[in-house]
């Protein structure tokens, strides 16, 4: 069973950048991969995907401030995210985009905040 370990959270301000990396513990070479976000109170939304081509898409909310990749040889999915804004304040997910899911990881803090 594939693990999914997400890191590269943190505090930043209004504004600031981040990059979110999920290290998958096996093979996800033909899996669509997706990140997903949870604000408190909030469901689990998507925020970006990207097929195992390289074609991604983003979330109406995105506007062009974040940029999916991903590294075949490394098991590993990022989310390059600037112009931050504290709406986007939450706990960022990766995942497969359809079912079956692999096992949901810890997620990591995203906090935004002057």
């Amino acid at each position: 069973q594939v693990q999914l370990v997400e890191s590269g959270g943190g505090l930043v301000q209004p504004g600031g950048s981040l990059r979110l990396s999920c290290a998958a513990s096996g093979t996800i070479f033909s899996r669509s991969m997706a990140w997903y976000r949870q604000a408190p109170g909030n469901e689990r939304e998507l925020v970006a995907h990207i097929d195992s081509g390289g074609y991604s898409n983003y979330a109406d909310f995105v506007n062009g401030r974040f940029t999916i990749s991903r590294d075949h040889a490394e098991n590993t999915v990022y989310l390059q995210m600037n112009s931050l804004k504290p709406e986007d304040m939450g706990v960022y997910y990766c995942n497969s985009l359809r079912w079956p899911k692999f096992p949901w990881g810890q997620g990591t803090q995203v906090t935004v905040s002057s």
